[in-house]
C-alpha cells in the first residue's frame, strides 16, 4: 500500500470532517476532494469503518507529532512535566476535526482506545489519591488540573472559533503551563 496516497486520502478525510462533520464523510465526498475514483479509495479503505478508524489513528498521530514538535524532543526523551507542557502547548491550537472525531469516538470503543492511548502517553491521569480515601494535596492535583484546563481551552477554541486572539491564547497557555510545574511557555512568535 502506498503510504503517500493513503495519507493524502486521510488528510482529505480530515478536511471533510473539519468542514462537514463525520456523518458527511463518504466515499463520494472523498473522491471529489481527492480527484481519485471511489474504487481507488476503496482499495486503501475497503469499508467506511476502516476509513473512519484509520482517520482516528491518523489524526491522533498528527496530534502526537504536534506535541513532539512543541516539546522539541521525542516523547521517550521527556519527563512527565515536559510531556504535560507539550500537551498544553499543542492543546492551544484547536481543531474542529479533532473535536468531531473525539466526540464520535465516545460511541466506538476501538476509536476510543486510539485516543486514550495518546492521552495516556502524554497527559497525567487522575491522581490515585483523589480516587481513594486519602486526601490529595494541591501539588498532586495541579498537573491534572492543568490537563483539564488545557482540555477546556482546546474544547472552547474548537467549539467557538475565534474566541481568543493570539495574545489572549498565549496568556492563557502561560497560566496553565505554570500549573504544570514548569516555567511559562515561550513568547508568542510575531
Amino acid at each position: 500500500m502506498r503510504q503517500s496516497r493513503r495519507s493524502e486520502i486521510l488528510d482529505a478525510a480530515r478536511s471533510i470532517v473539519q468542514r462537514d462533520g463525520v456523518r458527511l464523510l463518504t466515499y463520494e465526498a472523498l473522491a471529489q476532494q481527492t480527484g481519485l475514483t471511489k474504487g481507488g479509495i476503496l482499495y486503501h479503505f475497503p469499508s467506511r469503518d476502516d476509513l473512519v478508524l484509520s482517520l482516528h489513528a491518523h489524526v491522533a498521530q498528527q496530534w502526537e507529532n504536534a506535541m513532539e514538535r512543541a516539546a522539541g524532543a521525542p516523547r521517550e526523551d521527556l519527563d512527565a512535566t515536559q510531556r504535560l507542557r507539550a500537551y498544553i502547548l499543542a492543546s492551544s491550537d484547536p481543531d474542529r476535526a479533532e473535536l468531531m472525531l473525539l466526540l464520535e469516538s465516545a460511541e466506538d470503543p476501538r476509536a476510543r482506545e486510539i485516543w486514550d492511548a495518546a492521552y495516556h502517553r502524554w497527559a497525567p491521569e487522575l491522581p490515585e489519591s483523589l480516587a481513594s480515601e486519602a486526601r490529595a494535596s494541591e501539588s498532586e492535583l495541579l498537573p491534572f488540573l492543568a490537563r483539564l484546563a488545557a482540555d477546556g481551552l482546546w474544547m472552547y477554541g474548537a467549539a467557538v472559533p475565534g474566541s481568543f486572539d493570539a495574545e489572549q491564547r498565549h496568556r492563557l497557555v502561560q497560566a496553565i503551563t505554570r500549573w504544570a510545574g514548569e516555567s511559562p511557555a515561550p513568547p508568542t512568535p510575531q
